[in-house]
């Protein structure tokens, strides 16, 4: 994903996290709630989906959302101007503070036409930097899309 350096849009960090669940099992002492059945947050343009949930907070702040699913998906809005930015992975672990996904087994992430998919893909939203691996099953694989060269184009239409 040779993306330059992306900015979620600025304003998703700053709203406020809507969760539903089938049900939800608070537990304060652990400062964890988990969520099963059909659960999907929403905050901003992020969007995740997933079968169960766990949310970890520290001093009344989500610090860590780990979802779980067949697979589980998540898809944001990197860039107002860009298509969403789109994954899914058996396990997304969402470390909310800085911006970080960790897609963890059979994980698959596109963004701008470009794809990548293999055991583990860690994507550093902020950064929009990668880093797949790949177990002995198989290697990782991408497709990555060719840059559109606007001088090219720019000199076609003078023709």
């Amino acid at each position: 994903m040779c993306a330059p350096a992306a900015f979620a849009v600025p304003e998703d960090a700053d709203q406020p996290i809507h969760i539903r669940a089938n049900n939800a099992e608070i537990d304060q002492d652990q400062q964890l709630v988990i969520y099963r059945g059909e659960v999907q947050v929403d905050q901003g343009t992020l969007r995740v989906n997933a079968d169960e949930m766990t949310v970890e907070y520290r001093d009344q702040k989500v610090v860590r959302i780990t979802a779980v699913g067949k697979p589980a998906h998540y898809q944001q809005q990197i860039e107002a101007n860009q298509d969403q930015v789109k994954a899914r992975s058996s396990t997304i672990i969402y470390h909310t503070q800085d911006e970080k996904l960790d897609l963890v087994g059979d994980a698959y992430l596109f963004q701008e036409g470009n794809e990548i998919s293999g055991d583990l893909i860690k994507y550093d939203i902020v950064a929009g930097k990668v880093d797949a691996q790949s177990s002995s099953k198989g290697p990782v694989r991408m497709i990555l899309q060719p840059a559109t060269r606007k001088s090219a184009t720019a000199a076609t239409d003078d023709d």
